[in-house]
């Protein structure tokens, strides 16, 4: 029989919330301190981008290495460690005097945010062996992270106000060190005794796939196709290929390629991974649409966009109750052709008065999509052996780095090719080349042409780039729509059979538990 969750076990879980809500915080609130803090530490344009990215880089990267090195040394003994990097670094980070320190700082937290990540949700998987606790730990986790980022343009725009930016980095201190202290108290520690050596080639490979992959697809997002993004992301695939196949050929691989056989736990990733790359665009997009077409600031954009992050919490909570009632593959399918009807209202938004229906369209896609997340990782984490918890989770939430990044530059190149088309044929007669070439290379660039240029010209052109714009998010709209309608086929028919998942027990004598 399988043991329940004791009240030391959710108290556990709580723990495990606080880093989880406090790394979406931290996330969301950087976009509101960036211009101040740019403005501060006299940082250029390519050094705000290197404070952004830098973070998503070095965590992507470090996710598969810091997850199966919990597996090794200890899942607890790593989120503590971590916790206390993400400290340590936070306060640094806080108190930089130079952009390049700031920069270091961000890389050093990303690193900490990888290694705190997996811990949680291996610990997770072997604190709930019950398959609905299990289910329901997951949706409060998923909850929380998502609780971060609706509290983060609120929780940035108050600190921002009345302190310096600094402080926006400060606010996950005290709650590290609350991690710290209980943590040993209420967390269980696991560790895989035949797990082997970490293999430090293997580390090099994964890193030399990822970084420049995930590097290549923002620079394609931003810039468009260039030597620069072709090269980088080739080379990522160049060395993904050498790392896999080393990994076939070790007894103790970083990355267990075993764990795709099992067609439960490939199938429920590739949904959670096609479907972040849909809700990145279509959320890319609609931002955007707020702040270009609707001229609304960053702050008020974000309030515009927590009601989706609301129904985010609000399905995430849902879905595992749901999932005792009903087969979680049809609960997630539901999920899912709810989010294919919100990402289809996309295609009839237009440049004016489409703010009901935007939001409307994102309520839905993101409430839909909170339905099969929470549930696909309960599938990916019953569906892997104990001792691999760590190893499940950070190709799951790799797996969600790469779904952002393909995101932005798979849709958002879909985004700018529809512009970029539709602008050439509409923009207003009598512009001079430098206008029109501006005017062609975004929607930003083309509205502050437009606002430089004489009376009626200048309205017309700000009038085709919005119009043009927003045929491009309708484009991005329908093919979201169509992704979210294979996705809803793909979850009833394959997963139809399983039934709640039951988690593998593992075999006592490769664990060690320390209570």
């Amino acid at each position: 029989m399988t043991a329940t969750a004791t009240r030391r076990e959710w108290l556990g879980l709580a723990v495990l919330a606080l880093p989880t809500l406090l790394l979406s915080i931290d996330v969301s609130v950087l976009y509101l301190a960036l211009p101040t803090m740019g403005k501060s530490l006299h940082a250029d344009s390519t050094q705000q981008l290197w404070i952004l990215d830098i973070y998503s880089f070095m965590l992507a990267g470090f996710l598969v290495t810091m997850g199966t090195l919990g597996d090794r040394i200890g899942r607890r003994k790593l989120l503590l460690a971590g916790a206390a990097a993400f400290g340590v670094a936070s306060v640094v980070a806080a108190y930089s005097v130079t952009a390049e320190m700031l920069i270091v700082a961000r890389a050093l937290l990303g690193v900490a945010g990888a290694t705190i990540m997996p811990s949680t949700m291996g610990l997770i998987r072997h604190m709930f062996r019950n398959p609905q606790q299990m289910g329901a730990a997951i949706g409060i986790w998923f909850a929380c992270f998502m609780g971060g980022m609706t509290l983060g343009p609120l929780v940035g725009g108050a600190l921002l106000e009345h302190f310096w930016w600094g402080s926006a980095f400060l606010l996950g201190v005290p709650f590290m060190v609350l991690l710290i202290a209980v943590g040993p108290v209420l967390l269980p520690e696991f560790r895989d005794t035949r797990a082997g050596r970490l293999d430090l080639t293997s580390v090099a490979l994964s890193l030399a796939a990822i970084l420049p992959f995930i590097y290549g697809l923002k620079d394609l997002a931003r810039h468009g196709v260039s030597t620069t993004a072709l090269a980088t992301t080739a080379a990522g695939v160049a060395f993904g290929i050498a790392f896999t196949r080393r990994q076939a050929r070790l007894a103790n691989p970083l990355l267990d390629l075993k764990l795709f056989t099992n067609r439960t736990f490939s199938v429920a990733l590739g949904i959670l991974l096609l479907g972040g790359i849909v809700m990145a665009g279509i959320s890319l997009m609609s931002t955007m649409y707020v702040q270009t077409v609707n001229g609304l600031s960053p702050f008020a954009a974000g309030l515009w966009l927590i009601p989706q992050n609301v129904a985010m919490i609000a399905g995430s909570i849902v879905a595992p109750k749901l999932a005792q009632r009903f087969k979680p593959a049809f609960v997630m399918a539901a999920g899912l052709a709810l989010s294919t009807l919100g990402v289809a209202l996309h295609t009839q938004v237009s440049a004016h008065g489409g703010m009901p229906l935007l939001i409307a369209g994102m309520v839905l896609a993101a409430g839909g999509i909170s339905l099969p997340m929470p549930l696909g990782a309960n599938f990916v984490m019953a569906s892997t052996p104990p001792e691999k918890a760590g190893s499940a989770a950070s190709i799951q939430e790799t797996g969600g780095e790469f779904g952002v990044a393909l995101g932005v530059a798979l849709l958002g190149s879909l985004s700018t090719f529809v512009y970029r088309s539709q602008i050439g044929h509409s923009a207003p007669a009598g512009l001079s080349p430098e206008a029109a070439t501006s005017a062609k290379d975004s929607v930003a660039a083309a509205l502050a042409t437009a606002h430089h240029l004489p009376g009626a010209l200048g309205d017309q052109l700000a009038e085709a780039a919005r119009s043009a714009f927003t045929s491009g998010l309708n484009a991005v709209g329908l093919a979201g729509a169509i992704i979210f309608a294979g996705l809803t086929v793909l979850a009833a028919t394959v997963l139809r059979k399983v039934d709640s998942p039951a988690p593998v027990e593992e075999p006592a004598r490769e664990l060690v538990a320390v209570s």
